[in-house]
């Protein structure tokens, strides 16, 4: 099937975008800016989706992908031990077995794309498509992934909440100190005294 030139030309640009924000992931140093840039990456492979027609996995990767990063960023904002997942830390592990692992997977998926044979299978003239897929996917389950659609939001919505109210250590307007590792004693983790006695503790 022939494309047009500016589909040609916005699926190579697409396909950049989605690879580099992709490497940008391990990249970052931040949880949260790890979270973005894999969404971007999402969003770019659902309209290259739409681009060849299948709107149907396009729509739908927009839509888990845009819920699940979002209720992971703002989970890090709350939960994380490094404040609002935000500092600098080490997001990548493992670093020979990781760079093998995705090379070994590049090629044998990007093998697949380029020499694999396949069938040409023309759609009935009045089929449609997104109909017949959305009731083959979803078929009697569709309570199922309405209620999952429910707990989604649920959940997005007591984030933003507890994040808002009251931050892990203390109330967010008067800034946050971790507790003690004694009953009554000095907050964990802060710096030993200076000369001249006391600790200097400082909210943000």
């Amino acid at each position: 099937m022939d494309y047009p030139l500016g589909v040609d030309i916005a699926f190579l640009l697409l396909a950049v975008l989605a690879v580099v924000s992709a490497w940008r992931v391990f990249c970052t140093d931040s949880m949260v800016r790890a979270s973005f840039f894999l969404l971007v990456s999402f969003i770019a492979v659902g309209v290259i989706m739409m681009l060849l027609a299948a709107v149907y996995l396009g729509v739908a990767m927009f839509f888990m992908m845009a819920v699940e990063m979002m209720v992971m960023a703002l989970f890090m904002v709350m939960f994380m031990m490094n404040p609002a997942g935000l500092n600098p830390m080490m997001m990548v592990h493992q670093h020979r077995l990781s760079i093998g692992a995705g090379v070994a997977a590049f090629v044998v998926l990007g093998g697949v794309a380029l020499l694999a044979d396949f069938p040409v299978r023309p759609l009935p003239a009045g089929l449609e498509p997104v109909r017949s897929l959305g009731e083959e996917m979803l078929g009697d389950s569709m309570l199922i992934f309405e209620s999952a659609g429910v707990v989604l939001l649920t959940t997005m919505v007591g984030v933003v909440v507890l994040a808002s109210h009251r931050g892990r250590y203390g109330g967010a307007a008067e800034g946050s100190m971790p507790p003690g590792l004694e009953p009554g004693g000095e907050p964990a983790g802060m710096p030993e005294a200076e000369e001249g006695g006391g600790h200097h503790h400082h909210c943000h």
